[in-house]
């Protein structure tokens, strides 16, 4: 890579083009070949947001691998047997499955895009049972100006949905011989050599699976490297294979240029006249873990633009105009 071009990136980003982003990290073949902090240093926890719902996603799969779960096909309410519908009462609830909550496309009407929306997150923070403020949302109806599912690109309509994923973090609360946050730190951050990740929880006690985690940027370029790598980390299998395969995969269509994985985003960047693949986890403020399989290359980018329109556009560019341009 060129390293002039990383070093004017550095100079931009500390004299403030890009707002408040706090670190960019690079890893290419395994190998961390650039590391640079602009608030904060290299210990410094970063608040990842919904970049934690990607970690939600791949301990799916490690409870597979520990054979805590059957499949990515189980039914949720044949685990959280307790978690009936008080209101909405539908046969169709029965019928959510995992995949449904991982590609973000369960019947429930639940959008966080959608400041209408019944299950819109910020209605969801007001009660204290968030599970059950997901099963008791209405099944979603599309009138005539929307595509159907069933008229969807891989038969599925997506819709951006945080209570869908703390549902997750519930049902792998309830196949863990121990607590959610437990299983986590013991069967992927252990392996991971990650130390003191801080996990927020939800009122109810469980660990939030949908946003708020706290990892430093090395500890987010391992995972994305555990992902590159196809689940495997010092020769031990943490994740399934074909999980890891189903995760990065295209699964449901968002819009024109982007689908998205089991809780992954995925996108093609094009730079130079050359098209990058690209799938990568998301968090508000701008907080990227970018993963390119064709260049074996984990880029983490984090960023605390919370508050700025831009944020995600701004990591993007950091993406394209920096990093994929120093590319040889």
């Amino acid at each position: 890579m060129d390293g002039a071009t990383l070093k004017v990136m550095d100079e931009a980003i500390r004299t403030g083009k890009f707002k408040r982003i706090t670190g960019v990290t690079v890893a290419r073949h395994g190998k961390m070949i650039h590391e640079a902090y602009y608030h904060g240093d290299a210990e410094t926890r970063r608040n990842t947001r919904s970049a934690t719902k990607s970690v939600t996603g791949m301990l799916v799969g490690v409870a597979i691998q520990q054979g805590l779960l059957d499949n990515a096909l189980q039914t949720v309410l044949s685990i959280l047997k307790h978690h009936q519908a008080q209101y909405y009462p539908d046969p169709r609830k029965q019928e959510i499955t995992l995949e449904d909550l991982l590609t973000m496309s369960s019947c429930l009407e639940c959008n966080d895009f959608n400041q209408f929306s019944r299950g819109n997150e910020e209605r969801m923070y007001l009660i204290e049972d968030w599970v059950q403020f997901f099963f008791d949302l209405p099944v979603k109806g599309f009138p005539t100006w929307e595509t159907t599912p069933e008229d969807s690109s891989y038969g599925r309509a997506f819709s951006y949905c945080t209570a869908g994923v703390v549902t997750l973090g519930a049902v792998l609360e309830a196949v863990s011989p121990s607590t959610f946050v437990e299983f986590a730190n013991t069967h992927l951050f252990a392996p991971l050599g990650i130390e003191n990740p801080e996990w927020q929880h939800i009122p109810t006690g469980i660990g939030m699976g949908g946003g708020g985690l706290g990892l430093r940027s090395v500890d987010l370029l391992k995972l994305g490297q555990l992902m590159l790598d196809g689940g495997r980390w010092n020769n031990q299998q943490l994740i399934p294979a074909e999980w890891v395969d189903a995760a990065l995969q295209a699964q449901v269509a968002i819009d024109d240029e982007t689908t998205y994985g089991y809780l992954f985003w995925r996108k093609t960047f094009t730079v130079n006249g050359i098209d990058y693949p690209t799938v990568f986890m998301s968090g508000m403020g701008g907080n990227k873990v970018y993963i390119l399989p064709e260049q074996e290359m984990v880029i983490v980018i984090t960023s605390e633009n919370f508050r700025e329109r831009d944020m995600h556009p701004l990591s993007e560019s950091i993406l394209t105009d920096y990093v994929l341009a120093a590319l040889r």
